[in-house]
This record gives C-alpha cells, sequence and structure tokens, in this order.
C-alpha cells in the first residue's frame, strides 16, 4: 500500500539524532504546559514557535508537534490530581479521575490515562498518514473559487462552534479580518488602514498575533487573580498500578473512542473538548457498570482520554490537505508551516515536499511514544509543576512572549503589536469572544481575498461567473450556508425557550 510506503519513507527521512531530540523536548514542555493550570497545549505552541525559525521543518514541526501531544495529555495530571483540567480537553477526565485519587486510586487513573492517550495518538497519526493523501488527491481538482469558499468556510465553521455564541465568533473573526487587511495592498501595493506610519505597512504578522492572542491575552486575564487565595486539595499519587487485566477490560471502549476523535478532530471547529466529552457520553451508555460513573470509573477515563488524544493527528487532515485548521493549536500550526514555507493543499504531497509532510507523520508518532515513556517514568516530576507560584511563572511566560516575538523580525514595532493585539484579546476574553476564529480571519483572510479577487480578474468582475461549471464549490458554498443558518436556528430557538 502506497501509504504504508510513504510511512516507512518517512520514517527513514526523520531518522536524525536532531529530529528525536527536538521531539523529545517538545513532549517533555508539552507535558510540563498541559499540567499547569490556564496553560494549554496552544499557549505551549505559541510561546515556543519562535524557537523554530531556524530550524529544517522536520525537527521544527516534530518539537512543535511534541508539545501538541505532550499538552493534550499533560491535562489530564492536575486533572485528576487537584480537580483543576491543565487544558480544556481533560475536563471529562476530572470528573472520574479525582473521585478515584480520593479513593487512594490516583496512580491507577493517571497510568489509565496515560495509557489511553498513547493509544487514542498512535491511532490518530495512522488515521492522518492514510486519509490526508487521499483528501489531497481531491483537493487537486481545486480552483480559485473553490478555494476561496473553503477559506470561508474555514472561518465561519471556526466562528460559529468555537463557542456556544454564532454572533460573538463572527465578531471575533471580522476582528481577525480587518487585521488581516492592515498593510499594503496585495494586487496594486497601496496602503490600507496604515494611518500614515510606514512600519504598519508591513501589516499584522503571525508571530506577534499568534502570541498575543493565545499567551498574552491569556496572561493578562490570570494576572487578575494572581493573588488571590485557591483552596486546593491536592492528592498525593498512591495506590496500585494498574494491570494489565484492567487495561484489556477497557480496549474496546478506547479503540472506539479513539476514532470518534479522528472523526471530531477531522471537522474543522471542533477540537479535543467536544471529542473527550463525546466519548466519555459514549461510554457511558455502552457500559455495563453505567452507576459507576460519576464515583470514579477507569472507562470513563480511558474513554475522555483517548478520545481527545485521537484529535491531535486528524485536526491536521483539513490542515495539510486544504489549509483549514481543524482546531486552535493547528491554526497556531498553520502559522507555523506559512513560515517555514510550505503551503497547506494538495501539492504538500508531492515532490521534494511529499518527504517533509512524511516525516512529520513519522515524528508525530514518535512524539507519542515518546509520550508514553515520559509519561511512565516522570510521572512523579510532572505532578510537582502544580507547586510553581503563578506569581513567578507568568513573568516568565511573559518574558519568553517578548523575546519570541523580537526574534520573529528584530524590530520593536513587532513588540508594540503583541501588546495592542493583547490587549485586544484581553477585551475579547472578557466579553467571552474566542480568539480562535480572530486568528483563523488574519491568517486564512489574505488567502480568502488573493483566490476571490484571481476569479474576479478571470471572469471580468463577474462574481457568480466564478461558480459556472464548478459543483464542489457550489457544494461547499451551500454546506457553508445550511451550516450557518442551523447555527443561527438553533440558538434563536435556544433564546426563545421559556424558563422552565
Amino acid at each position: 500500500m502506497q501509504a504504508l510506503q510513504n510511512l516507512i519513507q518517512g520514517f527513514a527521512f526523520s531518522a536524525d539524532i536532531n529530529c528525536y531530540l527536538m521531539a523529545a523536548l517538545g513532549t517533555f514542555l508539552g507535558i510540563i504546559i498541559g499540567a499547569l493550570p490556564g496553560l494549554t497545549a496552544t499557549t505551549g505552541v505559541t510561546i515556543f514557535l519562535p524557537m523554530t525559525f531556524y530550524m529544517q521543518p522536520v525537527p521544527a514541526f516534530g518539537f512543535l508537534c511534541g508539545i501538541y501531544c505532550g499538552g493534550t495529555y499533560g491535562g489530564s495530571i492536575t486533572a485528576i490530581l487537584i480537580n483543576t483540567p491543565g487544558t480544556p480537553s481533560a475536563a471529562a477526565t476530572a470528573i472520574e479521575g479525582y473521585e478515584m485519587s480520593r479513593k487512594g486510586q490516583a496512580l491507577k487513573a493517571l497510568e489509565m490515562a496515560l495509557y489511553a492517550s498513547f493509544l487514542g495518538g498512535i491511532i490518530s497519526c495512522l488515521c492522518l498518514n492514510f486519509i490526508s493523501p487521499i483528501m489531497a488527491a481531491f483537493a487537486m481538482k481545486f480552483g480559485p473559487a473553490e478555494y476561496f469558499v473553503l477559506g470561508v468556510f474555514g472561518i465561519s465553521i471556526v466562528a460559529s462552534l468555537a463557542t456556544g455564541n454564532m454572533t460573538k465568533g463572527l465578531i471575533a473573526a471580522t476582528f481577525g479580518l480587518t487585521m488581516a487587511v492592515i498593510g499594503l495592498d496585495p494586487i496594486d501595493g497601496m496602503p490600507r488602514l496604515t494611518f500614515g506610519t510606514i512600519s504598519m505597512q508591513n501589516g499584522i504578522t503571525t508571530i506577534p498575533a499568534l502570541i498575543s492572542l493565545f499567551a498574552v491575552g491569556e496572561l493578562m486575564c490570570q494576572g487578575e487573580s494572581i493573588y488571590k487565595p485557591v483552596d486546593l486539595e491536592v492528592q498525593a499519587i498512591k495506590g496500585q498500578h494498574l494491570s494489565f487485566k484492567e487495561f484489556i477490560q477497557h480496549w474496546k471502549i478506547m479503540i472506539v473512542s479513539s476514532f470518534i476523535g479522528c472523526f471530531i478532530g477531522a471537522v474543522p471547529g471542533t477540537g479535543g473538548g467536544v471529542a473527550a466529552f463525546c466519548s466519555y457520553n459514549t461510554a457511558q451508555k455502552m457500559s455495563k457498570e453505567k452507576e459507576a460513573f460519576g464515583t470514579g470509573s477507569l472507562e470513563g477515563i480511558a474513554a475522555s482520554e483517548a478520545g481527545n488524544n485521537g484529535v491531535t493527528g486528524a485536526t491536521m487532515i483539513p490542515l495539510l490537505t486544504l489549509g483549514i485548521p481543524g482546531d486552535a493549536v493547528t491554526a497556531v500550526l498553520l502559522g507555523a508551516l506559512m513560515i517555514q514555507g510550505l503551503t497547506p493543499g494538495p501539492l504538500l504531497f508531492q515532490g521534494e515536499d511529499a518527504k517533509t509532510i512524511y516525516g512529520i507523520f513519522a515524528l508525530l508518532i514518535i512524539c507519542n511514544i515518546f509520550m508514553l515513556l515520559m509519561g511512565k517514568l516522570g510521572l512523579p516530576l510532572f505532578a510537582k509543576v502544580t507547586d510553581i507560584p503563578h506569581e513567578i511563572l507568568q513573568p516568565i511566560v511573559m518574558g519568553l512572549c517578548c523575546i519570541g516575538t523580537y526574534a520573529a523580525a528584530t524590530r520593536i514595532y513587532e513588540l508594540r503589536v503583541m501588546l495592542v493585539v493583547g490587549a485586544l484579546a484581553f477585551f475579547m476574553k472578557k466579553v467571552k469572544l474566542p480568539t480562535a476564529p480572530a486568528l483563523l480571519g488574519l491568517i486564512l483572510g489574505p488567502t480568502v481575498e488573493a483566490y476571490l479577487r484571481r476569479g474576479l480578474l478571470a471572469k471580468r468582475g463577474n462574481f457568480w461567473a466564478m461558480f459556472n461549471g464548478r459543483p464542489i464549490a457550489i457544494t461547499i458554498a451551500v454546506v457553508t450556508i445550511i451550516m450557518l443558518i442551523y447555527t443561527a436556528y438553533g440558538e434563536i430557538k435556544n433564546t426563545k425557550r421559556p424558563e422552565e
């Protein structure tokens, strides 16, 4: 099978000590970041993205994917020990994990979370390897009209699904699109929204925006409560190890949950949190011991962790083949791809770029293996990160943000952009506007504009003529409209529902 041969070639291409070291380092940092309440895999990838500027693409993405995988798993540690999910995707794990910890079974819960995370991650990587080439071949039929409606679809679906409020999501996406048009017009070179400032002709560059939206804004929000007393009951890592028999008893739900995570991850705009709760609910319905759920069930931990880690590879399917991120982390990875000179789309799977992509696929599997080894050997160490005072941690993270932003272009202007967009992100969080649609608007906005204007030039300004004889473009446009109408109808229905 061609996909299997490509994966083998990917392992051969990435068989380098630098690749393995960067994957290991990324996984280690990811677990620590994921275990820290308030810091997510998205924050970790954003903060350390500038470190990859001068790396080759394969070790760079091995490092970033390691943070992604490790961060997704790391959230389960604090979810189980202190009932505080390190990441949103670990919220379902906290339901059963903390109850097991209170019963003196913390070690068993942590080991089940680790093994389920590993299994879900591996299955997700295999789905990525086998499904991506098929979607890439399909995307070869795309032209300007298809890419235009696909970009609109990507922005709109993330805007509608990022939170429970589509209006807020669309407002956030509009912020991103507004930032995207700042600078020089890509067609005629005229300044737009620069207010006569030469520095702003460069526009809002990707790195400061990424760091501001996901890291600086979050740090500002956390700074409000940094000195508020927090009463946490930390459970010790004790109890018996997870037996092989207990692991085998739950293999079926782990496999099912992994594929649920893969499916949800491949749908843009969903993410690990949705996958974890869908898997948890499925496990509860399939279980022969439904009454055990909510009181400390290994089955619930296995399902939620396999589900949220099943997302990690699958979210990269639409990212790499269509240029549409599956979640907030892959939105950051979209920027990383462009920084490395790789354009998402079907051409990535051809020529020299194909070696790079399959090398990344192979390293993603290696990252999950490192995650298993590190989790097994270093669990007590990772649990200690909960002891780090936030008043010490947050200034360090802010310093890393400033260093990374300045390193992107060695200009003070970028630091100003970081602070201004960071303040915007802080405002968005205070009014509960999601930041992911804003980032998508900033990244996909230029692509949507370029393909729209290219299509209009070819059809002499006739918008509807762009879609003549383009059934794929029409289908995507119809799906986008139906999705927006369905989401809006659901929200209106919920708003009008009388209080009981």
